[in-house]
């Protein structure tokens, strides 16, 4: 357990490693370091780097997830919850998904408000939808986010890639704002009227999908003659060529929160099918085989040493 000299907070306390166990606000002495985990829509946090928030928040730090959209354009992906009602309050639902997805994270959770722009297809693109969050002007949302930093005051920011993680407009959006809100919240004279400066001192780029975990949770399937849903990512990775581990410089040990990742894969029912590749793999066979989630230091304004195995590492108070 890592100290300080935070002030009383209330928070959702668990006393348990199991994410349905009975949970209470209590008021106690916060004993840890501040992370905030910047994501595009709801269910993002959920399938990159949830058993790490999940670790760190039981182990007495604050975490928040900042979403900045609603998630208002995505698809039902689970055919069990493609049924009447549903897509016509699907920004209710959404909402609803969030909420219980950061309860059992045992995370605080903050919507920026923006509204999704939905995934382009076709050749060429179509053009992006108007109002949507991947037209706003970077420099406005970039301070907003930098609002969110001066009041949470995070030691540590988690964010996307400059390929947004997968190259959707929203996560490339949410890549270039969260650079800016670092590079600017600490200082004095950008936007006084969104706060007091705060510094952030370490940025991270989670890597939620990576090849090697994903061939061996394949092969466990394979070999007790059951079908894999990891098979069309392997050969999409095979064809790009693409090993994200060559960029990982962080492996947090999580497999013990990993029942937490599930129940907050499972809370956002209308995007995570219980038989595709989040879920096929029960969170104990998981943690046995790959029992990490990773992250590539980006930025950082304290000494460390590579790799690491915590976020917090040389962070000061």
């Amino acid at each position: 357990m890592r100290c300080s000299s935070c002030s009383f907070t209330t928070i959702v306390c668990q006393s348990t490693l199991s994410p349905n166990h009975f949970r209470q606000e209590v008021e106690y002495h916060v004993t840890g370091y501040r992370l905030l985990a910047i994501h595009a829509h709801p269910d993002d946090e959920a399938s990159k780097g949830a058993a790490a928030m999940a670790r760190y928040a039981h182990e007495g730090n604050r975490v928040k997830v900042l979403t900045c959209t609603g998630g208002e354009r995505g698809d039902i992906l689970n055919p069990g919850m493609d049924r009447p009602g549903v897509m016509e309050r699907i920004t209710e639902v959404r909402q609803e998904e969030m909420a219980e997805a950061a309860r059992v994270l045992g995370v605080e959770h903050e919507w920026l408000g923006y509204v999704d722009s939905g995934l382009p297809e076709g050749d060429p693109l179509p053009p992006l939808p108007e109002g949507c969050f991947a037209l706003e002007d970077p420099q406005e949302v970039a301070k907003r986010v930098a609002a969110v930093i001066r009041e949470f005051k995070p030691h540590v920011i988690i964010t996307y890639d400059e390929n947004g993680g997968y190259p959707h407009p929203d996560h490339i959006m949410v890549h270039n704002v969260s650079m800016i809100a670092w590079e600017e919240a600490g200082n004095p004279e950008y936007a006084p009227e969104v706060g007091e400066p705060w510094t952030p001192q370490k940025l991270y780029y989670t890597h939620g999908f990576v090849p090697q975990r994903m061939r061996l949770l394949h092969d466990h399937l394979f070999g007790q003659g059951k079908e894999s849903p990891y098979e069309p990512m392997l050969k999409r990775f095979e064809e790009n060529s693409s090993d994200i581990m060559q960029r990982v410089t962080t492996q947090v040990e999580c497999g013990d929160y990993f029942p937490h990742r599930s129940a907050a894969l499972r809370a956002h029912a209308t995007q995570i099918d219980p038989d595709g590749p989040f879920l096929v793999s029960p969170p104990e066979v998981q943690a046995e085989l790959w029992p990490t989630e990773e992250f590539e230091l980006a930025q950082t304004r304290v000494r460390t040493s590579l790799p690491e195995t915590d976020l917090f590492t040389g962070v000061e108070k």
